[in-house]
């Protein structure tokens, strides 16, 4: 199975960040032959602080989406968190993504299914691979054709994360499209003052391990200037590194 590659900042914050972002992958795209969707959330509803920021909301984050796709041609993936999010988002979209903390949510995972596009359910931070089968079997009898699942760490409580990579084959057992979320599994949850901080050096190594257990995906949030994004600048990837993790995957 080719490699599936997902990559974009971690919040849409304006529209010069997308478009250079977008040129990017376009290039590599083309460059190497990639099998690419671009990401990025037009709201993050679960932010450590009620001040951080959460993006420009469903309205005017999906218009975003969509002159990206209308400018650069690239497929797209965004995150839902609430059910009635998942009609709209699917007439933009290509693939709609569950949220970690809410993979169990069943209204939220039947709404998805039901609008007929890809469904990428991420492993919650509390379950074990094996426990995705129930996830993956509430979407796919409430009509998804598609479903996806990717792997993101455990946490443990104390602002940190640990990667099972044995999580990898065990999902591969519901699904053939496992995807591993490179920046996301380095996350340092709440550890940086009011919000997450993060070690994106091993962002590389943590997609070279996903790779020798099976993983047929790879998330990478990525930005021209992670130090100062608006969320999840620790953990994203430099947007200038991207090709060279990329190239080591192939």
């Amino acid at each position: 199975m080719k490699p599936l590659f997902i990559a974009g900042p971690c919040v849409i914050e304006t529209a010069d960040i997308l478009d250079i972002v977008a040129a990017e992958l376009v290039r590599l795209q083309r460059t190497y032959d990639l099998d690419v969707y671009f990401k990025a959330s037009f709201d993050k509803a679960n932010r450590t602080s009620l001040s951080s920021y959460r993006g420009p909301g469903l309205d005017n984050g999906l218009q975003m989406l969509a002159d990206v796709k209308a400018k650069h041609g690239l497929r797209l993936l965004t995150d839902i968190h609430e059910a009635w999010q998942a009609v709209p988002a699917a007439e933009v979209v290509d693939v709609l993504q569950i949220p970690a903390f809410l993979c169990r949510q069943t209204d939220l995972l039947v709404a998805a299914a039901r609008t007929g596009k890809a469904v990428n359910i991420k492993k919650a931070q509390f379950l074990s691979g094996k426990d995705m089968q129930y996830p993956v079997e509430k979407a796919r009898e409430s009509g998804a054709v598609d479903v996806w699942l990717t792997e993101r760490g455990n946490s443990f409580g104390y602002n940190n994360l640990v990667v099972d990579f044995r999580n990898i084959p065990d999902m591969k057992m519901f699904t053939t499209r496992v995807i591993m979320d490179c920046t996301h599994s380095v996350q340092r949850p709440g550890a940086a003052g009011g919000k997450t901080g993060g070690n994106r050096e091993f962002v590389p190594t943590m997609a070279l391990a996903a790779k020798a257990f099976g993983a047929t995906g790879y998330f990478f949030e990525t930005h021209p200037d992670p130090d100062h994004a608006l969320s999840d600048g620790p953990n994203m990837l430099r947007l200038d590194d991207l090709e060279t993790v990329i190239t080591s995957l192939l």
